[in-house]
């Protein structure tokens, strides 16, 4: 049985924060802890140690972006994957999260279970973007694709294949199942990706793929 997922919600709106611990009642996710800005958020997961981190991008005293390089750049909170819930749907803001070290990417205007369960998936190892944001991406990239990527050559077959399933947001268990390699060879299978690429991790490496035309619309 995996261990129940823990969430600290970092909100300056007492309203989403009082919201979003009804969306997670009875949903086997707890609320663990709750913060009104930055520097308290940070204390909070410092304190806490999470699963998972539900941080707003406009806060007080410490924005989400910078939280979120705080928590990546600690060594004690390794394990506490921070999730972005904001309103601003911009690629800007998206870029900046995910190279700040965020695993996800939410809209605060998703359905209750589909935030509960894109929080399910980030504490269980997942890249998780709000699908509108997926949706744009695509379509931008693929309007900007180019024959050939200097950065994708890097990559061998197998390595192009195992990006692509990152980018549709597959844990590296799926991967191996689908590609009929151990979970292993996918894991060193991804540290060459992140290598090569230049990225911190897998939702960077997720962004990549789009941005370099790897993954075009429509594709599962």
């Amino acid at each position: 049985m995996s261990d129940p997922v823990r969430v600290a919600v970092i909100d300056d709106e007492p309203l989403v924060r009082r919201g979003l611990r009804m969306v997670f009642a009875d949903s086997g996710i707890t609320v663990v802890g709750e913060a009104a800005d930055g520097v308290e958020g940070l204390a909070t997961i410092r304190a806490l140690r999470p699963s998972v981190a539900l941080v707003d991008l406009r806060m007080p005293k410490m924005d989400g972006i910078e939280l979120t390089r705080h928590v990546r750049r600690d060594p004690a909170l390794d394990d506490v994957r921070v999730v972005v819930l904001t309103t601003f749907v911009d690629d800007e803001h998206l870029v900046d999260a995910t190279r700040a070290g965020a695993v996800g990417y939410l809209l605060k205007s998703m359905a209750a279970e589909d935030i509960v369960a894109a929080v399910d998936a980030a504490a269980n190892g997942h890249t998780v973007l709000a699908p509108t944001l997926v949706d744009r991406l695509l379509r931008d990239h693929a309007r900007g694709r180019v024959a050939a990527s200097p950065e994708l050559d890097r990559l061998t077959p197998r390595e192009t294949d195992v990006l692509r399933h990152i980018a549709l947001g597959w844990s590296n268990t799926e991967i191996a199942a689908a590609l009929f390699i151990s979970e292993g060879t996918v894991k060193t299978h991804v540290a060459a990706i992140l290598r090569k690429l230049s990225v911190r991790d897998r939702v960077q490496a997720a962004v990549a793929a789009y941005e370099l035309g790897l993954i075009r619309p429509g594709d599962r």
